[in-house]
């Protein structure tokens, strides 16, 4: 009973609970209103296109991968969907390109990482500059807006006081949660981060397995571009700029290993959780970029003690 109650207390999700619990103290004790219902319904807008992109991307850092495309992929998306609209298409045909062009965006990476075995950051760095060029010249780096009403209510309207956003998010989360823990799937994406070699030796598709979860992220991107224009009516090339380093500080600060192999996706909502909070209460008190970035930056410096100590005290176990 001992060694169960120390082995959860050493799991990165219970030091983030405990930051979050007492992040959540401090704001009660100096600005309670802040964490009052709707409150934090209109601050959460945002947040949920960040949370659809996590989670493909925790799966490509589990593999020891990364991607730094998905703020690109989602500039020209959203740009693909908005000069259909522009051009008269119906809302299934503007939609559809829009996914079909993020998740051919995402094999793209997928294939030179994996086939062409040319190194993720390599590949998603260049694209991320690629995509976005093609976005801005598609656009003459001109926004698109005056999307129909029944688009814009995708982002806008609510079920049971959640945004259609939110659902879709906890859809895709328990799809993925289920395939990570109940399918073998979930165990070759830990053994590639483990080991890239032996996974291969060992039979499992790693070449199959790291498109699908590059060519996933790419679709995820473009799903959360959608979303983004809806909320927002209107479609520009620097949508998502910057996206990239919010979505992988979560995922490193929920305790993933940017080495592959550890990791849940438990995790990542925390960390997710756990920086949108913090940026959004010092954004309500200050509205300073720089303290924001401070912040964020001792959270992850914090984390990535931790996750080194823990590791260490396993490896001398």
């Amino acid at each position: 009973m001992k060694a169960i109650f120390l082995r959860i207390l050493s799991l990165p999700e219970t030091f983030l609970s405990c930051l979050i619990i007492t992040l959540f103290a401090l704001i009660s004790q100096l600005d309670p209103s802040f964490l009052q219902w709707e409150v934090q319904r209109s601050l959460s807008s945002h947040i949920w296109e960040l949370a659809i992109i996590a989670i493909p991307m925790t799966l490509i850092i589990l593999t020891a991968g990364i991607d730094l495309s998905v703020g690109s992929i989602m500039s020209l998306s959203a740009i693909t969907a908005g000069m259909l609209f522009q051009a008269g298409s119906s809302m299934p045909l503007a939609c559809g390109a829009a996914l079909l062009t993020g998740t051919i965006g995402g094999f793209l990476n997928g294939f030179f990482i994996a086939r062409m075995r040319v190194h993720p950051l390599i590949i998603t760095l260049a694209t991320m500059a690629t995509y976005r060029g093609i976005a801005e010249g598609i656009s003459q780096a001109k926004p698109v807006s005056g999307f129909p009403a029944g688009f814009t209510r995708l982002g806008q309207d609510e079920w049971l006081n959640l945004p259609f956003a939110a659902w879709l998010f906890l859809i895709m989360f328990v799809s993925v949660f289920w395939v990570i823990h109940r399918r073998a799937l979930g165990l070759h994406v830990y053994a590639i981060g483990n080991n890239d070699t032996a996974s291969r030796f060992s039979g499992i598709h790693v070449d199959r397995i790291l498109i699908g979860l590059y060519t996933f992220s790419g679709f995820a991107s473009a799903l959360a571009a959608l979303l983004f224009v809806a909320r927002r009516n209107t479609a520009k090339a620097d949508i998502g700029m910057g996206i990239e380093l919010g979505v992988i500080t979560a995922v490193v600060i929920g305790g993933v290993s940017i080495f592959g192999g550890r990791g849940t996706l438990v995790g990542t909502c925390l960390g997710l959780l756990l920086i949108h909070e913090t940026r959004e209460f010092v954004s309500w008190h200050w509205n300073r970029d720089e303290f924001i970035l401070i912040v964020l930056g001792l959270l992850l410096i914090v984390s990535v003690v931790f996750q080194k100590l823990l590791r260490h005290k396993q490896n001398s176990s």
